[in-house]
């Protein structure tokens, strides 16, 4: 695959999405005196400087979601929407009235309504993905591109009339939230016509479905290339260029209630398959403690019992070990939860490239905040329309194969475009292995990695050597094909 080098480097593209703090999610607050459940940091500072009468968001956390719904209306706060396998409800209340429901039977956790930030070709060929498509085969007889699987890509939005996907985006969505408290967030279907990133004015989405399933694509100056998973499916989840905590989660539950059938019962599942993995390239600036009691976290592992894998970029904040700057809801020890470090391949299709300086590190001596693998994501190029905000900043644009497809490619770097490598990949060992378990998927990723040595010694693991900086080193498609098969 020919790529030509972005001058972005390591100055990752990202959208700033909130006037507000991004505050790291750092360990929970607790008041065990008062007896009051316990509060998120972030919603814990928010209610610090709220007025009395003005309102804040909470995710309210119940030990059922009868109580939690309980609590909400007890306490008076506003009902939005829940999350009905997790237990939680998303209300609007006063510091006074979330300080109730916290005191409320059967109240196990608050968290507030954080903002986020997206993390913003590189070759196959260093992930040895374009070997696996081109000489092996998956369980059903046809060429290892994730044919039978859909990813759901919850992102700013997609393009499907993009050359690259017209024939990957199976069915497009929109997470609506209301404009004034983005606390009530519903998942509509969009006539697969709409160009949902466009409207959102974003151009991240697009790119990274571009990674995921792009179609085998000769482009004006001759050079080739395709997505880790062309014969994958794409179901687009637009949270819009700005993504708060409650449009995030609100998508994955949506992921969670409808992954057997993505585009409706109506829909066989030969023109969409079930959704197996999800690709989410965002999370709060900074990285952060792991939160095992929030939404998110409680929604991968439902996805992960269902037997649907969660994919998170590490973050693009770099770090030397000495602190933990991994994307939170990315270390969870679930099996089946997958975080991706950036790999650099120098531009030739290396697999003796480097770590790309912007990739966040986990802590040095603290294996759960490791990365937990590499995929290139650095100099990357994919789909993308150069008046869209994200896809302005390439400055490496190229033509499709159409006359009239002019800037629709342009190169971008960031962890956002190493995860969607591994969301296209787990497609693919789900092709080779329908039964796999989520927790199959992931050791097999890790037990097969390929140690390139740049970067943090590798130290001892539950599943073989890794690093603070890498995790267990760079994705190899082959192998994991043939150890999963």
């Amino acid at each position: 695959m020919q790529r030509r080098t972005s001058m972005l480097g390591a100055a990752v593209a990202s959208i700033a999405l909130s006037g507000l703090s991004v505050i790291p999610a750092q360990a929970e607050t607790a008041d065990s005196e008062s007896g009051l459940a316990k509060v998120q940091p972030f919603l814990a500072q928010q209610l610090a400087t709220l007025e009395a009468d003005e309102p804040a968001v909470a995710l309210v956390h119940g030990a059922t979601l009868a109580d939690a719904t309980r609590a909400v209306a007890t306490a008076g706060m506003v009902r939005s929407t829940s999350f009905d396998k997790i237990g939680v409800v998303v209300a609007a209340g006063t510091k006074q009235q979330i300080d109730k429901v916290r005191g409320a039977a059967g109240i196990t956790y608050v968290e507030g309504n954080q903002p986020l930030t997206y993390f913003q070709e590189t070759s196959n060929q260093a992930t040895r993905g374009d070997e696996a498509y081109r000489t092996l085969t998956g369980a059903n007889g046809t060429a290892l591109s994730g044919e039978g699987v859909s990813v759901g890509v919850i992102d700013s939005g997609v393009d499907p009339t993009h050359p690259y996907l017209k024939k990957a985006v199976a069915a497009s969505y929109k997470s609506l939230c209301e404009p004034l408290t983005e606390s009530l967030c519903q998942v509509v279907k969009v006539p697969n016509a709409v160009d949902t990133d466009t409207l959102s004015a974003g151009g991240h989405g697009t790119h990274v479905a571009g990674i995921v399933a792009g179609a085998p694509t000769t482009l004006s100056d001759g050079g080739r290339l395709h997505g880790a998973a062309p014969g994958a499916k794409v179901i687009s989840i637009s949270t819009g260029a700005g993504i708060l905590i409650v449009g995030a989660d609100a998508s994955l539950n949506w992921v969670l209630e409808n992954h057997a059938r993505p585009c409706g019962a109506e829909v066989s599942a030969a023109e969409c398959p079930p959704i197996k993995v999800t690709n989410n390239s965002y999370g709060p600036s900074g990285g952060g403690d792991f939160d095992p009691q929030s939404a998110t976290v409680k929604l991968q592992r439902a996805l992960a019992a269902e037997g649907v894998v969660t994919v998170w970029a590490n973050g693009n904040d770099g770090g030397d070990g000495s602190e933990s700057l991994s994307n939170p809801p990315g270390q969870d020890p679930t099996g089946g939860v997958i975080s991706v470090a950036s790999y650099y391949d120098q531009d030739t299709g290396t697999r003796s490239g480097t770590v790309s300086d912007f990739s966040s590190r986990g802590k040095q001596g603290a294996l759960s905040t490791y990365p937990d693998i590499s995929a290139p994501g650095e100099d990357i190029t994919s789909s993308c329309r150069l008046y869209l905000a994200i896809c302005s900043t390439g400055l490496d644009p190229r033509n499709g194969p159409g006359p009239l497809d002019i800037g629709t490619f342009n190169t971008i770097s960031g962890t956002s475009m190493a995860a969607p490598h591994i969301a296209g990949i787990v497609a693919q060992l789900f092709q080779a292995n329908p039964a796999a378990s989520p927790a199959q998927v992931e050791d097999t990723l890790k037990r097969t990695a390929h140690k390139f040595t740049d970067g943090a010694a590798y130290e001892a693991g539950p599943l073989g050597t890794t690093s603070y900086d890498k995790g267990h080193g760079l994705v190899d498609v082959v192998a994991a094909a043939a150890a999963i098969g």
